[in-house]
Protein backbone atom coordinates (compact mmCIF):
# COMPACT_ATOMS: atom_id res chain seq x y z
CA UNK A 1 0.00 0.00 0.00
CA UNK A 2 2.89 2.34 0.82
CA UNK A 3 4.34 1.74 -2.61
CA UNK A 4 0.99 2.20 -4.29
CA UNK A 5 0.24 5.64 -2.84
CA UNK A 6 3.20 7.48 -4.45
CA UNK A 7 2.34 5.83 -7.75
CA UNK A 8 -1.27 6.99 -7.49
CA UNK A 9 -0.17 10.52 -6.59
CA UNK A 10 2.23 10.56 -9.53
CA UNK A 11 -0.56 9.44 -11.83
CA UNK A 12 -2.83 12.22 -10.56
CA UNK A 13 -0.12 14.85 -11.02
CA UNK A 14 0.67 13.52 -14.49
CA UNK A 15 -2.99 13.57 -15.49
CA UNK A 16 -3.34 17.11 -14.16
CA UNK A 17 -0.30 18.25 -16.11
CA UNK A 18 -1.62 16.62 -19.26
CA UNK A 19 -4.99 18.30 -18.80
CA UNK A 20 -3.38 21.70 -18.23
CA UNK A 21 -1.24 21.25 -21.35
CA UNK A 22 -4.23 20.16 -23.43
CA UNK A 23 -6.12 23.26 -22.35
CA UNK A 24 -3.51 25.59 -23.85
CA UNK A 25 -4.63 27.13 -27.14
CA UNK A 26 -3.39 25.18 -30.17
CA UNK A 27 -3.97 25.31 -33.92
CA UNK A 28 -2.88 22.55 -36.30
CA UNK A 29 -0.68 21.06 -33.58
CA UNK A 30 1.06 24.38 -32.88
CA UNK A 31 0.80 26.27 -29.59
CA UNK A 32 -0.78 29.69 -29.98
CA UNK A 33 2.05 31.44 -28.16
CA UNK A 34 3.61 29.93 -25.06
CA UNK A 35 2.02 29.83 -21.58
CA UNK A 36 3.86 32.99 -20.49
CA UNK A 37 2.03 35.07 -23.12
CA UNK A 38 -0.34 37.69 -21.76
CA UNK A 39 -3.01 36.28 -24.05
CA UNK A 40 -2.88 33.02 -22.10
CA UNK A 41 -2.87 34.46 -18.57
CA UNK A 42 -5.96 34.42 -16.36
CA UNK A 43 -6.85 37.78 -14.82
CA UNK A 44 -9.99 36.91 -12.87
CA UNK A 45 -8.23 37.55 -9.55
CA UNK A 46 -6.18 40.57 -10.65
CA UNK A 47 -6.97 43.95 -9.02
CA UNK A 48 -9.14 46.54 -10.72
CA UNK A 49 -7.34 49.58 -12.13
CA UNK A 50 -7.88 52.83 -10.23
CA UNK A 51 -9.02 54.62 -13.37
CA UNK A 52 -11.31 51.80 -14.47
CA UNK A 53 -14.56 53.78 -14.44
CA UNK A 54 -13.07 56.64 -16.44
CA UNK A 55 -11.65 54.34 -19.12
CA UNK A 56 -14.78 52.22 -19.40
CA UNK A 57 -16.85 55.39 -19.79
CA UNK A 58 -14.65 56.55 -22.66
CA UNK A 59 -15.22 53.25 -24.49
CA UNK A 60 -18.95 53.38 -23.82
CA UNK A 61 -20.85 52.72 -20.58
CA UNK A 62 -24.15 52.09 -22.31
CA UNK A 63 -22.77 50.78 -25.58
CA UNK A 64 -23.69 47.17 -26.18
CA UNK A 65 -21.40 44.19 -26.58
CA UNK A 66 -21.19 42.75 -30.09
CA UNK A 67 -19.77 39.41 -31.22
CA UNK A 68 -18.22 40.51 -34.51
CA UNK A 69 -18.26 36.97 -35.91
CA UNK A 70 -20.75 34.23 -36.64
CA UNK A 71 -22.20 32.01 -39.35
CA UNK A 72 -23.51 32.98 -42.75
CA UNK A 73 -22.62 36.17 -44.57
CA UNK A 74 -22.89 39.89 -43.93
CA UNK A 75 -22.44 42.58 -46.57
CA UNK A 76 -21.28 39.96 -49.04
CA UNK A 77 -18.63 38.24 -46.92
CA UNK A 78 -18.19 35.78 -44.04
CA UNK A 79 -18.75 37.21 -40.55
CA UNK A 80 -15.43 37.42 -38.72
CA UNK A 81 -11.70 37.16 -39.37
CA UNK A 82 -10.76 33.92 -41.15
CA UNK A 83 -7.42 32.13 -41.14
CA UNK A 84 -5.92 29.32 -43.19
CA UNK A 85 -3.42 26.57 -42.37
CA UNK A 86 -0.69 25.55 -44.83
CA UNK A 87 2.07 22.96 -44.87
CA UNK A 88 5.76 23.42 -45.35
CA UNK A 89 5.41 22.96 -49.11
CA UNK A 90 3.23 26.03 -49.60
CA UNK A 91 4.79 28.34 -52.19
CA UNK A 92 6.09 31.56 -50.68
CA UNK A 93 5.23 34.76 -52.48
CA UNK A 94 6.45 38.33 -52.51
CA UNK A 95 4.45 40.91 -50.56
CA UNK A 96 4.87 44.67 -50.97
CA UNK A 97 3.86 46.92 -48.07
CA UNK A 98 2.61 50.48 -47.70
CA UNK A 99 4.22 50.57 -44.24
CA UNK A 100 7.36 48.72 -45.26
CA UNK A 101 9.44 50.29 -42.50
CA UNK A 102 7.32 48.55 -39.83
CA UNK A 103 6.60 45.30 -41.68
CA UNK A 104 8.47 41.99 -41.56
CA UNK A 105 10.19 41.39 -44.84
CA UNK A 106 10.51 38.12 -46.68
CA UNK A 107 8.23 35.89 -48.67
CA UNK A 108 4.95 34.81 -47.12
CA UNK A 109 3.35 31.34 -47.65
CA UNK A 110 0.01 32.74 -48.81
CA UNK A 111 -2.19 30.54 -51.01
CA UNK A 112 -3.55 32.29 -54.14
CA UNK A 113 -7.10 32.04 -52.77
CA UNK A 114 -6.37 32.64 -49.10
CA UNK A 115 -9.53 33.81 -47.28
CA UNK A 116 -9.72 37.57 -46.80
CA UNK A 117 -11.64 39.22 -44.00
CA UNK A 118 -14.94 40.39 -45.43
CA UNK A 119 -14.47 38.44 -48.65
CA UNK A 120 -12.54 39.05 -51.86
CA UNK A 121 -14.43 42.26 -52.67
CA UNK A 122 -14.32 43.75 -49.16
CA UNK A 123 -13.26 47.35 -48.56
CA UNK A 124 -12.59 47.03 -44.81
CA UNK A 125 -9.47 45.84 -42.99
CA UNK A 126 -9.02 42.85 -45.31
CA UNK A 127 -6.88 40.86 -42.88
CA UNK A 128 -5.25 37.67 -44.13
CA UNK A 129 -3.96 35.20 -41.53
CA UNK A 130 -1.87 32.13 -42.41
CA UNK A 131 -0.48 29.45 -40.08
CA UNK A 132 2.50 27.43 -41.31
CA UNK A 133 1.93 24.22 -39.35
CA UNK A 134 5.39 22.79 -40.03
CA UNK A 135 7.31 25.83 -38.76
CA UNK A 136 4.56 26.90 -36.31
CA UNK A 137 4.75 30.43 -37.64
CA UNK A 138 1.94 32.92 -38.08
CA UNK A 139 1.84 35.33 -41.03
CA UNK A 140 -0.62 38.22 -40.85
CA UNK A 141 -1.45 40.96 -43.38
CA UNK A 142 -3.54 44.12 -43.15
CA UNK A 143 -5.36 45.48 -46.21
CA UNK A 144 -4.25 42.51 -48.29
CA UNK A 145 -4.83 42.36 -52.05
CA UNK A 146 -3.72 39.53 -54.35
CA UNK A 147 -1.90 40.50 -57.55
CA UNK A 148 -1.72 38.38 -60.66
CA UNK A 149 -4.15 35.81 -59.28
CA UNK A 150 -2.19 35.52 -56.04
CA UNK A 151 1.27 35.23 -57.61
CA UNK A 152 2.17 38.13 -55.30
CA UNK A 153 0.32 40.34 -52.80
CA UNK A 154 0.10 43.98 -51.82
CA UNK A 155 -0.72 44.92 -48.22
CA UNK A 156 -0.76 47.85 -45.85
CA UNK A 157 1.43 46.05 -43.33
CA UNK A 158 2.57 42.56 -42.40
CA UNK A 159 3.97 40.71 -39.41
CA UNK A 160 5.43 37.28 -38.73
CA UNK A 161 5.14 35.59 -35.32
CA UNK A 162 6.70 32.42 -33.95
CA UNK A 163 3.78 30.62 -32.32
CA UNK A 164 6.12 28.79 -29.92
CA UNK A 165 7.37 32.02 -28.41
CA UNK A 166 5.73 34.57 -26.13
CA UNK A 167 4.98 38.26 -26.43
CA UNK A 168 7.04 41.24 -27.57
CA UNK A 169 8.17 39.75 -30.86
CA UNK A 170 7.70 43.10 -32.61
CA UNK A 171 10.14 46.00 -32.47
CA UNK A 172 8.83 48.53 -29.96
CA UNK A 173 6.84 51.19 -31.80
CA UNK A 174 6.07 48.97 -34.80
CA UNK A 175 2.58 48.23 -35.97
CA UNK A 176 1.60 44.73 -37.12
CA UNK A 177 -1.49 43.72 -39.07
CA UNK A 178 -3.28 45.28 -36.08
CA UNK A 179 -3.00 48.84 -34.79
CA UNK A 180 -1.67 47.72 -31.39
CA UNK A 181 1.25 45.81 -32.91
CA UNK A 182 -0.26 42.58 -31.59
CA UNK A 183 -0.89 39.29 -33.39
CA UNK A 184 -4.56 38.90 -34.31
CA UNK A 185 -5.03 35.13 -34.29
CA UNK A 186 -4.37 34.56 -30.54
CA UNK A 187 -7.31 36.84 -29.70
CA UNK A 188 -9.96 35.28 -31.91
CA UNK A 189 -12.84 33.19 -30.59
CA UNK A 190 -12.87 29.90 -32.48
CA UNK A 191 -15.80 27.54 -32.73
CA UNK A 192 -13.67 24.45 -32.00
CA UNK A 193 -12.71 25.94 -28.63
CA UNK A 194 -16.32 26.67 -27.76
CA UNK A 195 -17.37 23.18 -28.81
CA UNK A 196 -14.66 21.77 -26.51
CA UNK A 197 -16.17 23.74 -23.64
CA UNK A 198 -13.64 26.50 -22.92
CA UNK A 199 -11.71 29.41 -24.44
CA UNK A 200 -8.40 29.51 -22.59
CA UNK A 201 -7.13 32.92 -23.72
CA UNK A 202 -8.05 36.59 -23.88
CA UNK A 203 -10.11 37.93 -26.76
CA UNK A 204 -9.47 40.85 -29.12
CA UNK A 205 -11.72 43.91 -29.00
CA UNK A 206 -11.98 47.44 -30.38
CA UNK A 207 -12.80 50.89 -29.02
CA UNK A 208 -13.90 54.03 -30.89
CA UNK A 209 -11.16 56.33 -29.58
CA UNK A 210 -7.79 55.48 -28.08
CA UNK A 211 -4.85 57.29 -26.52
CA UNK A 212 -1.40 57.79 -28.04
CA UNK A 213 0.03 55.18 -25.69
CA UNK A 214 0.27 51.42 -25.31
CA UNK A 215 0.62 48.82 -22.57
CA UNK A 216 2.51 45.54 -22.97
CA UNK A 217 2.06 43.30 -24.81
CA UNK A 218 0.95 45.99 -27.29
CA UNK A 219 3.82 47.74 -29.08
CA UNK A 220 2.11 50.47 -31.09
CA UNK A 221 -0.62 53.12 -30.88
CA UNK A 222 -2.86 54.72 -33.50
CA UNK A 223 -3.92 58.05 -32.05
CA UNK A 224 -2.76 61.65 -31.71
CA UNK A 225 -4.57 62.29 -28.42
CA UNK A 226 -2.86 62.39 -25.02
CA UNK A 227 -6.21 62.46 -23.16
CA UNK A 228 -5.74 60.10 -20.20
CA UNK A 229 -9.46 59.40 -20.14
CA UNK A 230 -8.96 57.44 -23.36
CA UNK A 231 -7.75 53.84 -23.29
CA UNK A 232 -4.24 52.92 -24.46
CA UNK A 233 -3.70 50.05 -26.87
CA UNK A 234 -3.18 46.81 -24.98
CA UNK A 235 -5.66 47.81 -22.27
CA UNK A 236 -7.07 44.71 -20.59
CA UNK A 237 -10.65 44.58 -19.42
CA UNK A 238 -12.75 41.73 -18.08
CA UNK A 239 -16.39 40.92 -17.57
CA UNK A 240 -17.22 41.57 -13.92
CA UNK A 241 -17.57 38.52 -11.71
CA UNK A 242 -20.84 39.96 -10.43
CA UNK A 243 -22.44 39.68 -13.88
CA UNK A 244 -24.81 36.72 -13.87
CA UNK A 245 -24.40 34.21 -16.69
CA UNK A 246 -27.72 32.61 -15.88
CA UNK A 247 -29.85 31.95 -18.93
CA UNK A 248 -27.02 32.27 -21.45
CA UNK A 249 -27.09 29.52 -24.11
CA UNK A 250 -24.01 27.25 -24.37
CA UNK A 251 -21.99 29.14 -26.99
CA UNK A 252 -22.58 32.51 -25.35
CA UNK A 253 -21.78 31.13 -21.91
CA UNK A 254 -18.35 29.80 -22.94
CA UNK A 255 -17.46 33.20 -24.36
CA UNK A 256 -18.72 35.01 -21.25
CA UNK A 257 -16.70 32.73 -18.95
CA UNK A 258 -13.58 33.45 -21.02
CA UNK A 259 -14.22 37.18 -20.67
CA UNK A 260 -14.41 36.78 -16.89
CA UNK A 261 -11.31 34.59 -16.63
CA UNK A 262 -9.00 35.90 -19.36
CA UNK A 263 -10.62 39.20 -20.33
CA UNK A 264 -10.25 41.25 -23.49
CA UNK A 265 -7.23 43.03 -24.98
CA UNK A 266 -7.70 46.32 -26.85
CA UNK A 267 -6.15 45.80 -30.27
CA UNK A 268 -7.57 48.38 -32.68
CA UNK A 269 -9.78 51.41 -33.19
CA UNK A 270 -13.33 50.52 -34.13
CA UNK A 271 -16.84 50.14 -32.79
CA UNK A 272 -17.18 49.90 -28.98
CA UNK A 273 -17.10 46.43 -27.44
CA UNK A 274 -16.77 44.61 -30.76
CA UNK A 275 -15.11 41.27 -30.00
CA UNK A 276 -13.44 39.28 -32.77
CA UNK A 277 -13.75 35.66 -33.82
CA UNK A 278 -13.34 33.27 -36.72
CA UNK A 279 -16.33 32.73 -39.04
CA UNK A 280 -17.85 29.24 -38.99
CA UNK A 281 -21.12 27.73 -40.24
CA UNK A 282 -21.38 26.05 -36.84
CA UNK A 283 -21.86 29.28 -34.90
CA UNK A 284 -25.44 29.81 -33.78
CA UNK A 285 -26.02 33.53 -34.35
CA UNK A 286 -29.01 33.56 -32.02
CA UNK A 287 -26.83 32.18 -29.22
CA UNK A 288 -24.14 34.77 -29.89
CA UNK A 289 -26.74 37.54 -29.85
CA UNK A 290 -27.63 36.52 -26.30
CA UNK A 291 -24.48 38.42 -25.32
CA UNK A 292 -26.03 41.63 -26.66
CA UNK A 293 -27.52 42.18 -23.20
CA UNK A 294 -24.03 43.13 -21.95
CA UNK A 295 -22.97 46.79 -21.96
CA UNK A 296 -19.87 48.68 -20.95
CA UNK A 297 -21.16 48.84 -17.36
CA UNK A 298 -20.59 45.09 -17.13
CA UNK A 299 -16.83 45.41 -17.67
CA UNK A 300 -13.91 46.67 -15.61
CA UNK A 301 -10.28 47.48 -16.37
CA UNK A 302 -7.63 45.15 -15.02
CA UNK A 303 -4.70 46.88 -13.32
CA UNK A 304 -1.49 46.55 -15.36
CA UNK A 305 1.12 44.25 -13.89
Amino acid sequence: MRGLLPALLAAVVSAGAATAHAARPTIAGCPVLNPSSAWNQRVDRAPVARDSQKLIASIGLTSGFHADFGSGRWDGGPIGIPYTVVGGGQRRVKVSFDYAGESDRGRYPIPPKAPIEGGAGADGDRHVLVVDKRACKLYELFDAHPLGGGASWKAGSGAIFDLRRGDLQRTRGWTSADAAGLPILPGLARYDEVAAGAIEHALRFTAPRTRAAFLAPAQHFASDSSDRALPPMGLRVRLKRSVSLRGLPPQARVIAVAMQRYGLLLADNGSPWYVSGVPSPRWDNDQLHALDRLTGRDFEVVAPR
